[in-house]
């Protein structure tokens, strides 16, 4: 019986199984009582696609070994380590497009130290890929000599996108996509989704159990998707590819704004709350003074933070506009495999009679070299433009 911590894992048994020894190794060698400790480790690497959890089981370990039962879900312990409030877990959450090295020097300083409540010091970095290579460097002369009571915990989409040097030092923990059955399955029991509701949310999201949560309770975040779908629809000419990529642009900066507004503003709360605001006398005025630097800094990193977020709505754009036309040559073809978007099974049926499948497979090709020169910092309006005329042409 796994710990109630890693619940939220889904169909990932074996990483389940995996992390419940890791943190079983990790109560004995705190207890100091010997035995099999070669389960625990003291660098980790997650690795996995979008939405497989990798981050989803990087907190659930920070909380199962900060936790005195062993990730009993329901303590103190467990709910601050895994929401970012626990003095002993760090989480490092890139607000933009990297990770500096001046950022990591500090990060690596502080989990140098002993914890202070808990029972491990835990660096948890979500987006390890991000890393600068300056930046992976000072955090690699950490990992090499851990403290004897300090966890590193990375995320990346795979190991070839972490320096060769860190991986070699951590253990790795590759997560799959879980299966659409195991989605929906969370989506109806824990969420109370409606049983078909759950079924094609957890299919169209292609194995992102967050997205598929996100699709099944927002209506908003559906009508966006409907419009992405929408587009192969209306490419009747230069002009129309010109209004489809201006749309799909609006749509993920939309989306994005959506997802860090709140966050944005309680930052901001949180802040003008630490400077005064709304105190009086000598004290408040004093310390107003000198404070514009620091919501600069601020409203720079929010800044950063939504323009990597219009990033990643775009980039989930082109993966669905690539699954349709996947689907697309399912149809044509007969293929015995699920569709991706179940529910747009007639216009698939009616794409699969207009196009020939050489002219569906180029749009396909077209769709992955956009995401590529967008990953590559071409502008993305740019880069979306060009493929609507080639999605237009075949």
């Amino acid at each position: 019986m796994s710990a109630p911590i890693f619940d939220e894992l889904v169909g990932q048994e074996e990483v389940v199984g995996l992390l419940d020894a890791a943190v079983t190794a990790g109560q004995a060698v705190l207890a100091g009582l010997g035995g099999d400790t070669s389960s625990m480790t003291h660098s980790w690497l997650f690795t996995g696609p979008p939405g497989s959890g990798r981050s989803v089981a990087a907190r659930a370990l920070a909380a199962a070994l900060q936790c005195p039962k062993g990730g009993c879900d329901a303590c103190g312990a467990c709910h601050t380590a895994r929401g970012g409030t626990h003095a002993d877990v760090r989480f490092v959450v890139p607000d933009g497009l990297s990770i500096g090295v001046g950022e990591m020097r500090s990060l690596v300083t502080r989990a140098q130290s002993a914890p202070t409540q808990g029972r491990w010091q835990i660096l948890l970095i979500e987006d390890a890929d991000r890393l600068t290579e300056a930046a992976g460097n000072a955090l690699l002369k950490s990992i090499e000599e851990p403290p004897s009571r300090t966890v590193f915990l990375l995320c990346a989409p795979s190991v070839d996108d972490v320096l060769v040097t860190i991986r070699s030092r951590c253990r790795v923990v590759a997560l799959r996509q879980p299966p659409a059955s195991a989605i929906a399955r969370l989506l109806v029991e824990r969420d109370g989704i409606d049983p078909e509701v759950a079924d094609t949310m957890a299919s169209v999201a292609q194995g992102h159990v967050g997205r598929a949560r996100r699709l099944a309770r927002d209506s908003e975040a559906r009508a966006r998707r409907a419009a992405v779908l929408g587009v192969p629809r209306q490419l009747t000419g230069v002009g129309a590819c010109f209004d489809a990529a201006d749309a799909l642009i609006t749509a993920a900066e939309t989306e994005a704004e959506a997802s860090t507004t709140e966050l944005a503003g309680r930052e901001k709360a949180d802040l003008e709350t630490a400077l005064g605001k709304g105190g009086s006398g000598k004290g408040a005025s004093k310390a107003a003074r000198g404070t514009a630097g620091l919501v600069k800094d601020l409203e720079k990193r929010q800044k950063s933070r939504l323009t990597r977020a219009q990033r990643d709505a775009l980039d989930r754009a082109l993966v669905d506009l690539a699954a349709f036309y996947r689907d697309v040559l399912v149809t044509r073809f007969g293929a015995r495999v699920p569709l991706v978007h179940t529910d747009l099974a007639a216009a698939s049926r009616a794409a699969s009679g207009a196009f020939s499948a050489e002219s569906v497979v180029r749009r396909i090709d077209a769709i992955l070299r956009c995401r590529e020169a967008i990953d590559k910092n071409v502008r993305p309006r740019i880069a979306v433009e060009t493929l609507m005329l080639h999605l237009w042409r075949g």
